[in-house]
């Protein structure tokens, strides 16, 4: 835990949920000359964004949700109780033809007891017309 999150009755005050960036010594903004390290004042507060596209983030959610609902049935039991079984969609989605994503499918539910055929043609089903997901792009730096 970190010392902000100790357990405290007041609030933490504003400035500490921000994130500050400190260049170093000397460095200041572009025709602002240096900025002095002590001065709390004069810290600028530094925006970090990253660019995801949330559609496609959400669909993947949704989907992971529904396969993890699916195995639990399949193997009769919980999530925490599910032997390791590992569909990884990005890796589905390299694969060119229907008939290998099914084969490297059933390859991953060979521990299971319970016919998978229907499961197997629901997955694919659903990841018709997804991408694959890639590291979000830096945009502007």
């Amino acid at each position: 835990m970190s010392a902000a999150s100790t357990e405290t009755s007041a609030p933490l005050p504003a400035a500490a949920s921000r994130v500050f960036f400190q260049p170093p010594a000397g460095v200041g903004c572009a025709g602002s000359g240096p900025m002095p390290r002590d001065d709390p004042v004069q810290r600028k507060q530094g925006k970090v964004t990253v660019k995801y596209d949330r559609k496609e983030l959400r669909k993947r959610l949704i989907l992971e949700e529904w396969i993890i609902e699916q195995l639990s049935d399949l193997y009769d039991c919980e999530e925490e109780e599910m032997p390791e079984v590992e569909i990884d969609i990005d890796d589905l989605l390299e694969v060119n033809s229907e008939d290998e994503r099914a084969v490297k499918l059933q390859d991953s539910l060979t521990d299971c007891y319970k016919p998978t055929e229907v499961f197997v043609r629901e997955l694919l089903g659903r990841i018709k017309g997804m991408r694959k997901l890639s590291a979000p792009s830096k945009k502007g730096l």
